[in-house]
C-alpha cells in the first residue's frame, strides 16, 4: 500500500512522510477506530511516534478528504478511509460496534430536511443506534447454573 499511499498524498498535495504514510494506512486496515487505536498501530508499525504528530496526520487527512472523522454522540472521533460517498453509520449501544451503511434514499444526501433554510445541502450525516446481533443473542447460561436446574437442585415454591 506504501506507493499507492504515497500516490494518493501526493495527488492531494500532502507531504509524504513515514508518519503521514503509517497513519493512511493504519486508518484503511482499521475501520472507525479512535485515535488512540491508530497511535497504537502506527507505533506497532514505525516506533516512536508522538500522540501530537498522530492527531496533526488524521486532522491534515480528514482537511484534504483522504479519510473521514466521524463523532458520534458520547463518543470519542473515529476515522475511516471510506470518504466522500455520504455514507452513514449504524452503532450498537451495548459494545459500541461501529458497521457502515449506504444512503438511506437516493444519491446524497440522502434526506431532504421539511426547511432548508436557505441552505445548499450537499451532505446528510446519519446514525442509527440499535443493538448489534451478537449483543441481540441471547447469552448462554453458566454451566454451574444449568447444572443445578439439571438436577433439580432449584428453589421450591412449596410452603
Amino acid at each position: 500500500m506504501d506507493s499507492q499511499a504515497a500516490d494518493l498524498l501526493r495527488r492531494h498535495g500532502v507531504h509524504i512522510t513515514a508518519q503521514r504514510l503509517a497513519v493512511l494506512e493504519a486508518v484503511a486496515q482499521r475501520p472507525h477506530a479512535t485515535a488512540e487505536d491508530i497511535a497504537g498501530a502506527v507505533r506497532a508499525s514505525i516506533g516512536v511516534i508522538s500522540r501530537q504528530a498522530v492527531y496533526d496526520a488524521l486532522g491534515l487527512l480528514a482537511e484534504k478528504g483522504l479519510i473521514r472523522r466521524i463523532q458520534p454522540a458520547g463518543s470519542p472521533a473515529r476515522f475511516e478511509s471510506r470518504a466522500g460517498d455520504n455514507h452513514h453509520h449504524l452503532i450498537c449501544r451495548e459494545c459500541g460496534r461501529m458497521v457502515d451503511v449506504d444512503c438511506a434514499v437516493g444519491a446524497a444526501p440522502c434526506l431532504v430536511p421539511a426547511d432548508d433554510a436557505g441552505f445548499e445541502i450537499d451532505e446528510a450525516e446519519v446514525v442509527y443506534w440499535g443493538r448489534c446481533a451478537e449483543c441481540v443473542r441471547p447469552k448462554a447460561k453458566p454451566k454451574a447454573a444449568r447444572d443445578r436446574r439439571e438436577d433439580g437442585s432449584r428453589h421450591s415454591s412449596r410452603g
